[in-house]
């Protein structure tokens, strides 16, 4: 018969497994809590079923290889990007009891990691990582239980995009192969990093006037195939070009889309920065040089996805077809997306007026109607 004591405040249980006492942390103060454990304890080895042995020994580098592991077997999230969460994470928790975190281990993380200037947003991605590593856990009956924990409430989400005076402005401050880049974004709505600037020339059909993501290559993994229009397919031409006149100066079989089309020849041991041929990874400086001479400085390129969805709408374009572009694969993320300005709204008012039985266009001092 197994039994209940405390270590400090932290309730233990002991019970037997095949005549054996086994002894372990509930890592709860909470008696009914720890009485619920002892209970699912025995009825496991009264059943035969496997019983964790000193779960309260497994540490949060054991479960965070075991969450690196996992993601590297099914693929089920970037490695790059589960590595940039889980280094806050390791900073944090490292060498801890896994059984001994909670709330209040996350509340001081949170305020740590405000400290560092995160956002509540990035904060509380960071500690969905670690919630799927406890799960993992407990998954794997390297973990007794789930501890809640709470996340932080986040800011509204950006409302930021273009209208086509801006991006017009900000487009003429980019060099060509640039200017490009944010075409495909602005009527696409299209990822810079991951699917635009990944594109190789194998993507592009001049003749079919077409542009394709192959399928694991997006971030919902399906691929897409999109139409463009007259001015993108011109633009994507003399870029093919310009891509073709590099692989005529420097010999080389160049597949990228958008290349490095000046730097190093080639990379030494060590050695950073660009190397003329090798696909253009980011642009952030000529971004930011760009929208600063446009008047516009602080939009971010992801805004050109809230743009193009708009922009798609606007234009009577159904809502699962302009999903299926972008590549939103929820209703719910797609419609946060879709952004409405103040001159959608009064463009309400115009139509209103033009539409009610019975309503009046307004009328300026001298008789001329006036904007609604």
């Amino acid at each position: 018969m197994g039994h209940l004591y405390q270590r400090g405040k932290v309730w233990w249980v002991k019970y037997y497994v095949n005549g054996r006492p086994m002894r372990e942390s509930t890592g709860t103060t909470k008696e009914q809590e720890a009485g619920r454990i002892l209970k699912a304890r025995e009825g496991r080895a009264a059943a035969g079923l496997p019983v964790i042995p000193r779960a309260d020994r497994i540490r949060y580098d054991e479960a965070a290889q075991d969450l690196r592991d996992h993601y590297r077997a099914t693929g089920s999230r970037d490695l790059a990007e589960a590595e940039g969460r889980l280094a806050h994470l390791d900073a944090a928790f490292r060498g801890r009891r896994l059984a001994s975190l909670g709330q209040a281990d996350v509340t001081a993380y949170a305020l740590r990691r405000q400290g560092q200037g995160a956002a509540n947003g990035t904060i509380n991605r960071e500690l969905a990582v670690l919630i799927r590593m406890l799960r993992l856990a407990y998954e794997s009956s390297k973990l007794i239980r789930l501890p809640t924990m709470h996340k932080l409430k986040e800011a509204g989400p950006r409302q930021g995009f273009f209208e086509r005076e801006q991006f017009e402005a900000v487009r003429r401050h980019l060099r060509p192969d640039l200017q490009l880049v944010a075409t495909i974004c602005y009527q696409l709505g299209w990822r810079v990093r991951s699917e635009v600037l990944a594109l190789e020339r194998r993507h592009v059909d001049l003749e079919a006037g077409t542009l394709r993501l192959e399928p694991g290559t997006t971030k919902n993994d399906e691929g897409r195939l999109c139409y463009v229009t007259p001015e993108l397919r011109a633009m994507l031409a003399a870029q093919v070009e310009r891509v073709r006149a590099l692989e005529r100066k420097t010999g080389r079989i160049i597949a990228a889309l958008f290349p490095h089309l000046q730097g190093a020849r080639t990379r030494k041991p060590g050695q950073r920065g660009r190397v003329v041929g090798e696909p253009m990874r980011n642009f952030r400086k000529a971004w930011a040089t760009a929208c600063k001479a446009a008047g516009v400085a602080g939009m971010l390129r992801h805004d050109f996805r809230r743009t193009a969805v708009r922009n798609m709408v606007n234009a009577g374009v159904p809502e699962r077809v302009a999903m299926k572009v972008t590549g939103h694969k929820t209703r719910a993320v797609f419609d946060r997306y879709h952004i409405v300005s103040p001159g959608d709204l009064q463009d309400v008012a115009r139509r209103l007026a033009g539409t009610i039985p019975g309503t009046v266009t307004p009328r300026g001092v001298d008789g001329r109607s006036v904007s609604v």
